[in-house]
């Protein structure tokens, strides 16, 4: 009997039927109901029998930092890349709290339904909550995952913390030109609650990453209901609640496609296709498999403010680059320009972003923007904040002309032109 197995316990009169989970004590047994609540129960006052063990026990071959799960050739094969977070996480029983401490064949086991859907290598880049996630962390899984379709992935998926998601996403698109999928997915509910949404999402991710569309996506529920998953460009994405299902949503746009959970959980019962993608997408095997994954980290996103000390830009002398998230087309405090200027002849990158949620830079309706201009100052069009900020540590250590770029869309961060969608 081993964590993951199908049991049913028996204590008196009450039975318990679930999957077997691993322990803190060797005196009790935890067991996650099919409801999605956990139930300890003491093993001496138990019987015990194993209905179905675990399917996905780990083969005797090692794959790099993972392991190789046993393989169908009939199937396509999908890199699972854990790095932590809500999807690979659990009850810590020292404090309470939800720690990430799952590896990727722990989240296989976990989510029973991906079983017969692909192939999976799974492997560890990292095992922390988003917050802690830092560019060389960026760096390591974009290896790891030029290194999983060099070996002959069909798909990746990453399971990420959701917090920072939509930075690693974009670091990976800016870095990586892949032929495949690369898919992020996450959980805004942790598995020992009853309204986990990481099954949903799991398997929705594995799905997109056997798919034609061969770009960087966020897989993530785009509604409240378990019934859609939207997959969002990697470098449009934001993450817009703290805690709601749907959090992720697609800025400025629609969602590259959607996942059709029950087309995806049971094909027989529906005529619909699983996946519908409703926006331009790179295809499958349309670039070369190819890596630029140097970053400069000299690099600063600052959110203007009203009234903002122009010392707050004087201490940040000698950076390399900078992102400003000015307010509405792109401004800032008039004051604040001599002291952009100075950054700008010192030979620091200095790009202009907006607060707003949708719409584009453009500095030359009004004497300020002119001004932030004539200061040397380049227009991010309707690139995200964040995504600008990632961009720029990508753009100083990749491209000679690194101000011109960030006017640029180099992996679908800027649209052509913004229009009213709603």
């Amino acid at each position: 009997m081993n964590a993951g197995d199908r049991v049913r316990v028996e204590r008196g009169d009450v039975t318990h039927e679930g999957v077997l989970l691993p322990s803190t004590t060797d005196a009790h047994l935890v067991v996650k109901l099919d409801g999605g609540y956990n139930v300890g129960v003491d093993r001496d006052a138990a019987s015990v029998d194993v209905l179905e063990t675990d399917a996905y026990a780990v083969g005797e071959g090692e794959h790099e930092d993972g392991s190789v799960v046993e393989f169908d050739e009939e199937l396509p094969t999908v890199s699972l890349i854990s790095t932590g977070g809500t999807i690979a996480s659990t009850v810590d029983y020292r404090t309470g709290a939800v720690t990430a401490q799952f590896d990727a064949e722990d989240v296989l086991r976990a989510v029973p339904e991906l079983a017969g859907r692909a192939n999976y290598r799974g492997r560890v880049v990292a095992n922390m909550l988003s917050e802690n996630m830092e560019p060389p962390v960026w760096q390591d899984l974009a290896a790891a995952v030029h290194e999983e379709i060099e070996a002959g992935a069909d798909g990746v998926v990453v399971m990420h913390g959701t917090d920072t998601m939509q930075y690693t996403a974009s670091a990976l698109a800016f870095m990586l030109e892949t032929p495949v999928p690369v898919v992020f997915t996450g959980s805004q509910r942790s598995a020992d609650r009853p309204s986990s949404d990481n099954v949903m999402n799991a398997v929705c991710a594995v799905e997109a990453a056997t798919s034609d569309c061969a770009e960087v996506m966020l897989c993530m529920h785009d509604t409240a209901s378990d019934d859609v998953c939207a997959l969002h460009r990697g470098t449009r994405v934001r993450k817009n609640h703290t805690s709601r299902r749907n959090a992720f949503e697609t800025v400025g746009g629609e969602p590259l496609g959607r996942v059709d959970y029950d087309a995806v959980s049971d094909p027989g019962d529906t005529e619909e296709a699983a996946i519908t993608f409703d926006g331009e997408y790179l295809a499958r095997d349309e670039r070369e498999l190819a890596l630029a994954g140097e970053l400069n980290e000299n690099v600063q996103l600052l959110k203007f403010t009203p009234g903002m000390d122009p010392a707050r830009l004087e201490r940040l002398a000698g950076i390399d680059g900078l992102v400003i998230e000015g307010t509405g087309l792109g401004h800032v405090h008039t004051e604040l320009i001599p002291t952009i200027a100075e950054l700008v002849d010192d030979g620091t990158v200095v790009a202009m972003s907006s607060a707003c949620i949708e719409g584009r830079v453009c500095d030359r309706v009004y004497d300020t923007g002119r001004d932030l201009l004539d200061a040397g100052v380049v227009e991010a069009e309707d690139t995200l904040p964040e995504t600008a900020y990632v961009k720029l540590m990508w753009a100083l250590a990749n491209r000679e002309d690194s101000a011109a770029a960030m006017g640029e869309s180099l992996a679908g961060e800027a649209t052509a032109r913004s229009t009213p969608w709603r």
